[in-house]
């Protein structure tokens, strides 16, 4: 049994005192299956997930409580990203290898 990350919710409300997500475009870089993608979906304009491994991937798409339009899964690499500069307002990296 692999426990749940951030039962409270302090990292969501963390996040939300520093960054003020709400309006703006957030990577998440590492995102595995998407548990916290999906937590912060409701915050900004738009939030993607990238992680190098297709796998969690399919998980992280089919994790969220319906398809959202601003969400977005995308198999990358955090050494390569496949974005213009300027494309986010907010890049997270955290409790990833």
């Amino acid at each position: 049994m692999n426990p749940r990350r951030d039962p409270e919710g302090a990292e969501l409300s963390h996040l939300a005192a520093a960054c003020q997500p709400a309006g703006r475009d957030l990577l998440e870089i590492g995102c595995g299956a998407g548990t916290l993608t999906w937590q912060y979906a409701g915050l900004p304009r738009k939030v993607v997930g990238i992680d190098p491994a297709a796998a969690p991937l399919r998980q992280a798409k089919g994790a969220g409580p319906a398809p959202l339009p601003h969400v977005a899964f995308i198999q990358a690499k955090g050494e390569a990203l496949p974005f213009p500069a300027h494309t986010f307002d907010i890049v997270l990296f955290a409790s990833s290898l």
